[in-house]
């Protein structure tokens, strides 16, 4: 859990912000959901995407672009894409309750992904999606429920 706060090398940036750090949590999950998850508005999620293989789209810089520009809507999207884009409102306020544990599994591994490497993507998303930061303090109590050190 140390890359929580940014310790270790590699040049990582530092986030001292409390906000950002639970923010983060936040767009993990939804992230996660829509790369694992086509959902449908108030049932549990489809875990039909659960074998997808995160690790390789975390490593294909190209797929992650495509996501993201997807959710700021600066790119098309994939049918994924879309329901990612159409339930974030959902998945944020009730903390991707309707995810498998086996999705948020995987949120743990979105999240440690968008904050070492993609930390200019998290700023943009938590400015679209959180720009008045009434998520957070539900965010910060599942990351100590969750055992993180924020």
């Amino acid at each position: 859990n140390s890359w929580l706060h940014g310790s270790g090398g590699g040049g990582r940036r530092r986030w001292s912000s409390l906000s950002v750090s639970y923010t983060l949590r936040m767009y993990a999950v939804v992230v996660l959901a829509g790369l694992v998850v086509v959902a449908v508005s108030g049932e549990k999620y489809t875990t039909k995407y659960d074998n997808l293989d995160i690790d390789d789209i975390l490593h294909n810089d190209r797929l992650v672009l495509n996501y993201f520009n997807c959710i700021m809507e600066q790119g098309k999207c994939s049918p994924e894409g879309e329901e990612l884009k159409k339930h974030i409102p959902e998945a944020l306020e009730n903390m991707c309750a309707n995810c498998s544990e086996k999705q948020k599994k995987g949120a743990e591994k979105v999240l440690k992904y968008i904050y070492e490497k993609k930390p200019d993507m998290f700023q943009k998303l938590e400015a679209k999606f959180d720009p008045d930061g009434k998520y957070r303090a539900k965010y910060q109590q599942y990351a100590e429920e969750k055992g993180y050190k924020v």
